[in-house]
């Protein structure tokens, strides 16, 4: 036959057309495509093209399909100019068909916004006459495609050898295969950008050959996971085999490795005699145990609980007296009573090293310094230290742990923490023991009583552990803002060491010492940096902070740093000194301002002194009479402690009616309200019957009681003055409040001793036995209307 002439290679024709860039696919020529465009870029290109004549456009896949505004220098040089044959919307989509028309290679951008615009050229495919190999290769494809199929597809019945022979154009086939195969859009781009038909196939050829050796080996790996066993089966054999193999080479399993391994700590382990034969009990039961077991891991991680734990292990004190005492001055400020007693317990165990540590309770405000005395503790005597929160703890089983038997069972916080300690004479801080709970789980206070009793603690039972274990020589300190929702008993097994709030000059030296110092470090800058004068100090706690600790001042402290820091970082080289004109702009309009003694004194108002757990404060208590009105009205969110101490002031007042001048038919004709600010903190405590007694006295008899005195006591029908608590903290809240008079029972003259000098020099105190000495000192005209009455009667 005749050679055909070879077509001469068309010259090529440059376009300009908008760009639509798709991800993980290619467009082929003849090849229709349905397309989602959503992209803004994209969807401006499709409108463009929509608008011109031709509704052509250049459909060219991104060599990154993550990037999702792509530039020209993301996409491949090679695309296919393509005619949109179809638009729809969908869900805020536009749904777009297209069909290649032919290879175009992209030559430069023409506009970047709204869309990509860029000119092209075609890149047509010459014809060339490949003869054998051509043809060869072409019929491989063909048998590579349809074995393809047959494995991919099982069900579907293709006639690729009908389709082959009716379609004329080789290129085509080739773009067709490519497309239904699902081959990857690098190996399609690829295909799309080869220069003649022969280098075409030939990678066709290559990509269907690898893509059927994959399908062929999944294929086989389905057949084969068909008639096999199942997987545990399967795992139960190999185990089999491989102990077969073990025994048969003299090796052990990595189970009986395991075991003996445990048996060795065991044995370092200087268990009890008791416990050493539960753990070889348990051992012993593990060996027989198939790892499978659901029990196999419960029982390892209990046996190895027992190695772990410390049972004979211990740290030895280095009690040095001299030493403590620098380490308890070095982190603490004052509180120099406190910190006798605590040497006091440490010189007994120097002296008795057998005794039973001490148990404490450090109770005070927060912010004192309570849980960092424990650590100074741990310092200065070398134990290790262990500290747990017990605040909100409402299950027993978080302290004595879970039995066995339940999933997920664990050993109770005070086992763990000996675990973690190491050895079994820690310092061990239970920190808020005030604020324990109590549920249908049970109470955990009750179970303190056995960890905080000497006399029990030597055979202490988890629950977990069921094995006793000597707690006897833990050091317990624990923690509280207040005793009085500790139980009785817990709080007879702890020796009570009470720190009081500190003074304005003791915080001012606990801040240039510690609290500046420390937060210049946290801050990054240096002491030059930063300079606090005494006066800003002192303007910051009376201002700034409320408080009977610290807490507040280090945090106000805080900010001030990284104020300067942030100045710093910005490049300001001076120091910086921060005077109290500056603080409201680094800190804000100030938060308190010091509570003011009454300027103006009228019947019925009296200022009385209470502790709550945040120390000490000013309150009045005002009293008014109701015209028609009967009974005692109270308000201020008084708690029943102080409802009946405004009743027994009501009693009192009124059976002294005659002797205090008072007409009695004021009690049946008006009502009394008696209120105490503010009303939305809730107040409670028998401490403020003598002002209640005073404002009820100042009211019916119309005489003011003295602005500059404050008080503070509980009264009885019979009008005696029973000493209260917290003295140091309610005369520090008179002093800041400019109080210089303060009406005291007579029993509280001790506590002046906890108060500094200088303080005591400021203030002058009344001590009182009886509410008549109180009405005396507070009412300043009563004795003399008393004698009124005398002569009258």
């Amino acid at each position: 036959m005749p050679r055909k002439k070879k077509k001469e290679i068309e010259p090529a024709v440059v376009y300009s057309l908008p760009v639509l860039p798709v991800k993980n696919t290619v467009l082929f020529p003849y090849m229709l495509l349905p397309l989602s465009v959503g992209r803004p870029q994209s969807v401006a290109a499709v409108q463009a093209a929509l608008e011109s004549e031709s509704k052509e456009l250049l459909v060219v896949a991104q060599r990154d399909p993550n990037i999702e505004q792509p530039s020209l220098d993301d996409l491949f040089s090679v695309g296919t100019k393509a005619v949109i044959k179809n638009v729809g919307r969908s869900d805020g989509m536009l749904e777009v068909l297209v069909q290649g028309v032919e290879r175009v290679t992209i030559m430069q951008a023409e506009q970047t916004e709204p869309y990509l615009k860029v000119q092209a050229c075609t890149l047509p495919l010459p014809e060339e006459d490949n003869g054998a190999e051509f043809e060869a290769l072409r019929r491989a494809v063909v048998d590579l495609a349809r074995r393809a199929f047959e494995l991919a597809h099982p069900e579907a019945q293709v006639q690729l050898n009908q389709i082959a022979a009716q379609t004329d154009n080789a290129l085509r086939l080739f773009f067709f295969l490519a497309s239904v195969l699902g081959l990857d859009f690098t190996k399609q781009q690829q295909l799309l950008e080869a220069q003649t038909r022969l280098d075409a196939v030939r990678l066709l050829h290559e990509f269907l050959t690898h893509e059927v050796q994959v399908l062929e080996l999944r294929h086989k790996i389905a057949a084969q996971a068909r008639s096999e066993m199942t997987q545990e089966q399967r795992e139960y054999m190999l185990r089999q085999q491989l102990k077969a193999i073990q025994q048969e080479l003299g090796e052990k399993s990595p189970e009986q490795a395991e075991i003996e391994e445990l048996r060795k700590r065991l044995d370092e382990a200087d268990l009890p005699e008791q416990v050493r034969k539960e753990a070889e009990r348990e051992l012993r039961r593990l060996e027989r145990l198939p790892p499978a077991a659901p029990d196999y891991q419960l029982t390892r991680t209990y046996v190895e609980l027992i190695a772990e734990l410390p049972w004979n292990k211990s740290t030895q004190d280095t009690i040095d007296l001299k030493r403590a005492r620098q380490v308890l001055d070095e982190d603490h400020y004052d509180l120099k009573e406190v910190k006798e007693r605590i040497l006091e317990h440490l010189a007994v165990m120097k002296l008795n090293p057998q005794a039973h540590s001490p148990i404490l309770c450090f109770v005070g405000p927060p912010g004192v310094g309570k849980t960092s005395l424990g650590q100074s503790i741990a310092r200065a005597i070398g134990r290790r230290f262990e500290r747990m929160s017990l605040g909100g703890l409402h299950d027993e089983a978080e302290l004595r742990g879970h039995r066995r038997t339940y999933i997920g069972a664990m050993p109770g916080r005070i086992i763990q923490a000996i675990r973690r300690a190491g050895v079994n004479n820690p310092l061990l801080m239970l920190d808020e023991v005030d604020k324990l709970g109590q549920d249908f789980r049970g109470d955990p206070a009750s179970a303190l009583l056995e960890i905080l009793d000497p006399e029990q603690n030597v055979t202490f039972h988890d629950n977990y552990l069921d094995l006793p274990f000597d707690l006897s020589k833990v050091f317990f300190i624990t923690t509280a803002n207040t005793l009085h929702t500790i139980p009785r008993p817990l709080l007879d097994r702890m020796e009570v060491i009470r720190l009081s709030g500190y003074t304005e000059e003791e915080k001012m030296e606990i801040a240039k010492r510690y609290l500046i110092p420390r937060q210049i470090k946290e801050a990054g800058l240096t002491p030059e940096q930063l300079q606090i004068p005494d006066q800003t100090l002192r303007y910051i706690i009376s201002r700034y902070t409320r408080e009977a600790g610290v807490r507040e001042l280090e945090r106000t402290i805080g900010r001030l740093a990284r104020k300067v820091a942030m100045q710093v970082s910005e490049g300001h080289t001076e120091p910086v000194t921060v005077y109290p004109d500056d603080l409201p702009d680094m800190l804000g309009p100030e938060r308190y301002r010091p509570e003011e003694a009454r300027k103006k004194s009228q019947p019925g108002v009296v200022t009385g002194l209470a502790w709550t757990e945040a120390g000490g404060e000013v309150l009045s208590v005002e009293a008014c009479l109701l015209p028609d009105g009967k009974g005692l009205r109270l308000t201020g969110q008084l708690g029943e402690v102080m409802r009946e101490s405004a009743k027994t002031a009501q009693s009192y007042v009124w059976s002294h009616a005659r002797e205090l001048g008072i007409d009695q038919r004021l009690f049946r004709r008006s009502g009394v309200h008696l209120h105490v600010p503010a009303g939305a903190v809730p107040k409670d405590g028998p401490s403020a019957g003598v002002a209640m007694v005073t404002a009820l006295a100042s009211l019916y008899t119309g005489i003011a009681a003295r602005n500059d005195t404050a008080m503070t006591g509980e009264i009885t029908l019979s009008g005696r003055v029973l000493p209260v608590g917290g003295i140091k903290e309610k005369v520090l809240a008179a002093r800041s409040a400019g109080i210089r008079r303060v009406i005291l029972p007579e029993e509280n003259r001790k506590d002046l001793q906890e108060i500094p000098d200088h303080i005591r020099d400021e203030i002058e105190f009344v001590f009182v036995e009886t509410v008549d000495e109180v009405l005396r000192e507070a009412l300043p005209g009563l004795s003399r209307r008393r004698f009124d009455w005398v002569n009258a009667n």
